[in-house]
């Protein structure tokens, strides 16, 4: 894949703490390969406490065309970004950022967009469907505002009620308005989403009760290990069409490669 190195490689970096955990580097270096743009992604490990020193060396080296974030590290990407798209404007954390001709960065938060790009690629449009997501956390709430985004009609479930009701808040100062719920009742909706980790340990309750999943529904789940999680399992026994967290992931780096390479606007 490096083959190919030399001193006209552009470079991105992903920056986390930890870091050792990211999945992203290889893929998105593949996908710049795939594309025929001579480009790698180099993982980081910056701490909290060099962040601000981090990015004010960077902005000025002139190969660096890209960073990833992760976390802890969004909400000050954001505040570092020239401009940014509206997904992160709303939520007003940022998971990447390209350098533009000008020298200018731009910012936006690709969560979001990447599982509406999973779910467009297995075949379903959330434009007027009733969503159900379980989860109000830093993907979930890029999720909720995707989904909006897309004119689903949304309601949102967590076991942090002030943190989902932050989030409604959130979303309601930018008209998009997500109605709440206490119970996760999977029924009378076309797609439940879980955006929380429950299912990765074994054991873990189920975040939706699966007896009430009907084979007209689609069900997605965020995690990527397990990949068939739990609840993707009782959904595919019940005949539904099912998302995990892997197509999520690929999609996801489909997104941010382009985003880099500026073929996909902000």
């Amino acid at each position: 894949m490096l083959t190919s190195l030399n001193g006209a490689t552009r470079i991105h970096v992903t920056i986390g703490d930890p870091i050792a955990q990211v999945k992203s580097p290889a893929g998105i270096t593949a996908g710049f390969a795939a594309r025929g743009h001579d480009a790698v992604m180099i993982p980081l490990q910056v701490k909290p406490a060099e962040i601000e020193d981090f990015f004010r060396l960077a902005k000025k080296l002139p190969t660096l065309d890209g960073i990833v974030i992760t976390v802890p590290h969004k909400p000050v990407a954001f505040r570092h970004c020239d401009a940014t798209s509206e997904r992160a404007r709303v939520l007003e954390v940022c998971n990447v950022m390209r350098r533009e001709p000008d020298g200018r960065w731009t910012g936006d938060m690709t969560d979001g967009a990447g599982f509406i790009a999973a779910l467009k690629r297995s075949g379903f449009d959330a434009q007027g469907k009733r969503a159900l997501q379980i989860g109000a956390g830093g993907a979930g709430s890029a999720i909720a505002l995707a989904l909006s985004m897309e004119g689903a009609d949304v309601t949102l479930c967590d076991l942090d009620t002030a943190k989902r009701d932050a989030l409604i808040a959130r979303l309601g100062r930018h008209g998009h308005k997500i109605a709440a719920t206490g119970q996760p009742d999977a029924a009378g909706f076309d797609l439940v989403i879980n955006a929380t980790p429950a299912g990765m340990k074994p054991g873990d309750a189920s975040p939706v009760g699966v007896s009430k999943l009907s084979a007209d529904q689609f069900v997605a789940d965020i995690i990527t290990m397990p990949v068939v999680t739990p609840l993707l399992a009782a959904a595919t026994a019940k005949g539904c069409r099912t998302q995990n967290g892997v197509q999520m992931f690929d999609a996801q780096v489909d997104v941010i490669t382009e985003f880099l390479m500026g073929l996909a606007s902000s």
